[in-house]
């Protein structure tokens, strides 16, 4: 590690010419990496709801199926429409009642199914069937065009639609999240450190591992709109603390080496160790969201893990290159700092270190009672802002087009018609089933099998599969939606064992189940990972159960505020906070307890012990804090996507109490279990020596 340090000191001009070099492939793959907007694509494949949808995208192309409600328009100009839509490139075809009659056939004369389905009182539905999956591409770019061609009266919405809408939003405003986090963070940078020139250095230095981390990301395949959108500013976040280690390092070895070289690397020496243990904690974080069923947990893990990782390289690389090149700047316009020294909270804090203890129980009871209360939301559109126009028009598809929550049942063609009807009539028995939609229910003394045109019959029967549309009522993710669905789901395999329910519902449902596991799962997993690096870092078995349990309070304070202020979260915000605030935050309790370690083994007592440690740990620790939380704090205020908005809120108000429980809580715990950490500690105690 020496000879790597005084490499890096002494060529820094070699190191910054690679640095540079890498950022052109890192470039290339940032604007090559494919970004995923639609979130059920992370299900698992195993699942019958995703194994249906599977069917229903490639056989019958429902799964990337607009719906276009189109109001006070004359028939012929609707044709005129639906024809032009037919030539646009991504669109396999248009359906429409003159698929089936003659226009002129008034609608008093049409069978009632029919009728239902594609009019309302002043408007009518226009079914538009893309090429390919709703989110290729091809569809994105025909869902453009489609709009090209509409007015005010037309209102196009669908999954292709809402997806297209997202991908718009998170491109808008993804590039202002970065740029927000990085001026929020450079002023808390310039009022806590005491130079203007070294949140430039450090946000060079980070900036170039954020763009390493997100070309890099081209070998994952690609990645989801949510990591897309908060990596960036997360990696800006967690890392940063690095870069404070070292600066810190640093000017210290300059006090008693004026060789700036030899102290540089004497600092990236120290600093590589010390920040070693600080990003294993976050990156075990980050890759607990692996044992994560659903496949977006993955995706945000691997890659902020992945981060983390590039950050602490450049941290000593990029970064000492870039302070020695710009080490006469950054000295002559140092300033004083808004942090006091913080004497007299150090004072305050050990003095009362009893009440702190008490208060640390006693928070525990309200913070556990509104965790396990908040409540959670898993429509997905319900984190998309209202005013979108595939939002827009999907909320007049529900209201007048009773299209609340469509499922979709698909079972084999060889299922003998009289079969079907029977099912078909239980399945409307259902509460809450507005109405069916199949082959089998189209056909009989009404409407003959030969006078069915095959464009209709192939909306419904194909490829050996039928498929069949149920209507309902009520609203996905409610309990209502999901006790319906497991009535359903028996009705159907009780009339064919193979048979498969699927669409927004279903897919919903198993969301739900999948995410109920997967919080549990990630919360173990983060803890015991965690757990275990602490264990190994100070060969102990307290510290451990200490660090974990004050920032566990920490974020169950954090998870129990939405209850408190009667607020609903997305489910990815529950699984996911936990172990990103425990992974981020932990560092900051490692820190103070490590200095609390190296005071009682300079022979200090417990009390003047762990005031020593708070008057040299603070102002780190407020600096790399706040940090994080001016990072995230403007992104949670200005973000139109809910679930951007949620995360990165509960993460920068999750920075701020991690930082007041650890310094005013955790001191009093180490104070208070002091002689038992001596007990269950490999040399707690050493080398002790007066000062």
């Amino acid at each position: 590690m020496n000879k790597f340090a005084s490499f890096v000191a002494k060529h820094r001009k070699i190191v910054l010419f690679i640095a540079i070099l890498l950022m052109i492939p890192s470039f290339y793959g940032l604007v090559s990496t494919r970004v995923n907007y639609d979130l059920l694509t992370y299900l698992p494949e195993h699942l019958d709801s995703m194994k249906g949808q599977e069917i229903v995208d490639k056989v019958f192309h429902r799964a990337s199926t607009g719906m276009l409600i189109v109001e006070d328009m004359e028939s012929k100009d609707i044709i005129k429409l639906k024809e032009k839509i037919e030539q646009v490139e991504g669109v396999e075809k248009t359906t429409w009642i003159s698929d089936a009659f003659d226009i002129t056939t008034p609608k008093e004369f049409l069978p009632d199914d029919l009728k239902d389905i594609f009019y309302r009182e002043n408007s009518t539905l226009i079914m538009i069937q893309f090429t390919n999956e709703s989110s290729s591409d091809e569809t994105q770019q025909a869902i453009k065009d489609i709009r090209g061609l509409l007015n005010k009266q037309c209102f196009l919405s669908g999954i292709s639609a809402i997806i297209r809408d997202t991908i718009d939003l998170a491109d808008r405003e993804t590039p202002i999240y970065v740029l927000l986090a990085v001026v929020l963070a450079t002023i808390v940078l310039a009022l806590t450190l005491e130079s203007t020139i070294v949140p430039v250095i450090f946000l060079m230095a980070i900036g170039m591992a954020i763009l390493y981390n997100f070309g890099t990301n081209i070998f994952l395949g690609e990645i989801s709109y949510v990591t897309k959108s908060l990596a960036a500013v997360l990696q800006l976040g967690v890392t940063m603390d690095f870069s404070i280690f070292l600066l810190h390092r640093y000017e210290e070895e300059l006090t008693s080496n004026s060789n700036k070289e030899k102290a540089m690397a004497d600092a990236i020496v120290k600093t590589a160790s010390s920040i070693a243990g600080s990003s294993l904690t976050t990156i075990a974080g980050f890759l607990a969201l692996a044992v994560m069923q659903l496949g977006l947990g993955k995706d945000i893990g691997f890659v902020m893990a992945k981060g983390v990782f590039i950050g602490v390289i450049c941290t000593v690389t990029v970064l000492p290159a870039l302070i020695l090149t710009f080490d006469r700047v950054i000295h002559r316009f140092n300033h004083g700092t808004v942090l006091p020294s913080f004497n007299k909270s150090s004072n305050f804090i050990t003095k009362h270190y009893k009440a702190f203890a008490v208060l640390f129980v006693l928070l525990f009871i309200p913070a556990t009672y509104g965790k396990m209360n908040t409540d959670v939301y898993y429509n997905l559109d319900e984190s998309l802002p209202r005013n979108l126009e595939s939002i827009v028009a999907l909320d007049k598809l529900k209201e007048e087009y009773n299209m609340t929550t469509t499922h979709m049942i698909v079972m084999s063609s060889e299922t003998p018609s009289y079969k079907v009807k029977n099912m078909i009539n239980e399945v409307e028995d259902l509460a809450g089933i507005e109405k069916v939609l199949g082959y089998d229910k189209l056909v009989g003394p009404g409407i003959p099998e030969e006078f069915v045109p095959k464009k209709i019959r192939d909306i419904v029967e194909k490829e050996g599969y039928k498929l069949l549309l149920v209507d309902s009522r009520f609203k996905a993710a409610t309990d209502e939606q999901n006790n319906q669905l497991t009535l359903l789901n028996n009705i159907v395999k009780s009339y064919d064992e193979n048979a498969m329910v699927t669409g927004e519902g279903a897919l919903t449902k198993d969301l739900i189940e999948l995410a109920d596991i997967d919080f549990r799962n990630v919360s173990f997993a983060s803890i015991i990972a965690v757990f275990l690096i602490i264990l190994l870092v100070f060969r102990s078995l307290s510290i451990p159960v200490i660090l974990v349990g004050v920032i566990e309070l920490a974020i169950f304070i954090n998870m129990g505020i939405p209850f408190y202020t009667n607020t609903t979260i997305p489910f990815v915000s529950s699984i996911v906070i936990g172990t990103i605030q425990l992974g981020a935050t932990v560092d900051y309790a490692i820190l103070l307890t490590t200095r609390f370690r190296e005071e009682i083994r300079n022979g200090f007592d417990k009390i003047e012990a762990m005031k020593i440690s708070l008057q040299g740990t603070i102002k780190s620790i407020v600096t790399s804090a706040l940090t994080f939380f001016g990072a995230t704090v403007g992104v949670g205020i200005i973000a139109d996507m809910e679930m951007v908005k949620s995360l990165t809120g509960m993460i920068s108000r999750g920075a701020l109490i991690s930082l007041l429980v650890i310094i005013f809580m955790l001191p009093s715990i180490l104070i208070l279990f002091e002689g038992v950490v001596a007990k269950t500690s490999r040399g707690w105690r050493q080398r002790t020596r007066l000062r």
